[in-house]
């Protein structure tokens, strides 16, 4: 899905986790760069835990080119959310060195991780708790 730009040519590909959805397109550029909704990582991500989920796939692989990376996140929450756009620069990183698979593939960010809330059950108080139960 590599599509060309005035700019020059950048990777557009998707991420998901949860209910979050990222479309992350990524273009070589002088330094590694992060904008996520128009905002920079840091301002998005306050947390170094989350930074350090997005950055995983370009810190972790044997990445030789710096990218900027520009991201556009819905849904979930913010955990899901950065799980999300590392889902995302893994696929695209993927697509642009295909000798990258084997490693992102190993470390599993290119998995689209499934779990997610079970859904409320009619009769019950939660998916799986029941109400307490009497015998008499």
């Amino acid at each position: 899905m590599a599509t060309k730009t005035t700019a020059g040519k950048y990777i557009e590909t998707i991420g998901r986790r949860k209910t979050a959805n990222a479309r992350v397109r990524i273009t070589p550029a002088n330094a590694t760069e992060v904008i996520i909704n128009n905002k920079k990582l840091d301002a998005y991500f306050p947390t170094l835990t989350l930074r350090n989920t997005v950055l995983a796939p370009l810190q972790n692989a044997a990445v030789t080119t710096p990218f900027s990376v520009s991201a556009h996140v819905v849904g979930g929450g913010i955990a899901g959310q950065a799980t999300a756009v590392r889902h995302a620069i893994s696929r695209a990183l993927v697509e642009h060195e295909e000798t990258l698979r084997g490693e992102l593939k190993k470390l599993g960010f290119l998995k689209r991780d499934p779990r997610a809330k079970e859904r409320r059950k009619f009769g019950l108080k939660k998916a799986r708790k029941a109400p307490q139960w009497s015998k008499r």
